[in-house]
């Protein structure tokens, strides 16, 4: 499933593993860190187990301790991170660095940024990359670190370091739409078209994997919708912002779409089963949900349609000519402001943006947010990076920190009622005014 990338809005559940190394004597002059054994640093990473698999983590460890002769690696790298680390982050056993984004079902990063207890981490962004001479700014994608994604109380302040990357959009079967003779929308209004056409063939214009998928789905149509500003009075709770007759936009495009949804989605779309959402697509019973880059290897195996062909789109623009926007995920990387070795972790990071360490991670299909990254790769994952190549804007950064209100969320008051929305349960102005209700207790508790 995904991995969420990061940011807010998702519920699903992340995993790291603990423990890396670091040197407290750097090529960046870093101040000396205790956790030594046999005069060497000893780093806890934690990382996630996600659909990239541990041996990455193995092979970024292993080529580490060899960079850095004076770091001694950790590394647990698990499917369900939070179960491993929190209870030992309770007992004041923190791991050094850790890859876990924020979207979980458990939100132990969310919460560690609500209690600010993640260290600032903008001056790596002027470190030099462990053993290149250029900074890590300088190799990043612009825009990555710019966004409450990484800078979550919006005070021009790093916290959380962008690592893989993934555009999302909607994704298909090219072989299906050139057997048809069918056009990928370009606006909502070729797509409402082209729904009926697929509704006289027995096909569904739409389907889901679980309502988290939204997150992405959403982000880019309130771009398209009202533009940056807009988005950016939206992620920050402006009165009023979700009645806006550009939310009504919005709103009603997904309820519209609904109409248009698989019937066997809302009961698939949980933890357990939302790979027979994502089976539509390749049995061709319906033609278009949202996703992310990742959605590949997880139906590697899968059975599929003769000739299917993955494809990828930005989400249609709202009026001829109006904006197309694909949301970018990113996975985060931080570390907790209670860590026993807090520069060799900075080191650590500033690794992490190397020629040597991207390559690594690019073997197992996880791209980082390096100037250049996407012409070295190949296949689906070269359609998908170049999505932005072919007039497709990026969207990033979720929702701003808040101070905790209890039985408050705005993942389950804009994302998860869609499920009702889909079944005819709730209807669209209700499901309105409750996002409104949400976004204004969250606005009075923002950090």
């Amino acid at each position: 499933m995904k991995k969420k990338l990061l940011m807010a809005g998702m519920t699903a559940v992340l995993s790291f593993g603990l423990m890396a190394c670091s040197n407290g004597e750097s090529t960046s002059g870093q101040s000396k860190d205790s956790s030594k054994a046999d005069g060497k640093t000893t780093l806890q990473v934690a990382a996630l187990e996600s659909a990239y698999g541990k041996e990455m983590w193995t092979k970024i460890s292993d080529a580490y301790e060899t960079a850095n002769p004076d770091v001694k690696i950790q590394l647990t790298v698990d499917k369900n991170l939070e179960e491993k680390i929190s209870p030992k982050m309770k007992a004041g056993d923190y791991p050094d660095v850790v890859l876990l984004a924020t979207g979980r079902k458990l939100a132990l990063t969310e919460t560690l940024i609500k209690d600010k207890a993640l260290e600032d981490i903008s001056d790596v962004l002027d470190k030099k990359v462990y053993g290149e001479d250029v900074t890590v700014k300088d190799k990043l994608i612009p825009g990555f670190t710019e966004t409450l994604a990484t800078n979550p109380y919006n005070d021009n302040k790093t916290y959380l370091a962008p690592m893989f990357y993934s555009p999302t959009g909607l994704f298909y079967n090219e072989a299906l739409f050139k057997e048809k003779g069918w056009e990928v929308p370009k606006t909502w209004d070729e797509m409402w078209a082209l729904g009926e056409k697929a509704k006289s063939e027995g096909i569904s214009l739409f389907t889901y994997p679980t309502t988290g998928y939204f997150d992405a789905f959403m982000y880019s149509l309130l771009l398209e919708a009202g533009g940056p500003d807009f988005y950016n009075s939206a992620m920050t709770y402006k009165d009023g912002i979700w009645k806006s007759p550009e939310a009504d936009q919005a709103f009603g495009i997904v309820g519209k779409l609904g109409k248009y949804t698989a019937p066997t989605t809302v009961a698939n779309a949980n933890d357990q089963n939302y790979k027979k959402n994502q089976q539509l697509i390749l049995d061709n019973n319906a033609l278009f949900m949202p996703n992310g880059t990742w959605v590949v290897g997880e139906m590697e195996d899968a059975p599929r349609a003769e000739g299917f062909k993955w494809g990828m789109t930005s989400l249609p623009a709202i009026k001829d000519g109006g904006d197309r926007y694909a949301f970018t995920f990113f996975e985060q990387m931080w570390i907790p402001a209670q860590a026993k070795n807090k520069d060799a972790a900075k080191d650590f990071l500033t690794f992490l943006y190397s020629d040597k360490a991207a390559d690594i991670f690019a073997e197992a299909g996880a791209v980082q947010p390096i100037e250049g990254m996407a012409s070295k790769l190949t296949g689906d994952n070269q359609l998908f990076y170049s999505i932005y190549d072919n007039g497709a804007k990026a969207g990033m950064g979720g929702f701003a920190a808040t101070e905790a209100v209890e039985g408050v969320s705005m993942a389950d008051a804009l994302f998860a009622t869609i499920d009702s929305i889909v079944s005819g349960d709730k209807t669209v102005k209700d499901w309105q005014e409750a996002v409104e209700a949400a976004s204004d207790k969250l606005r009075a508790a923002l950090k």
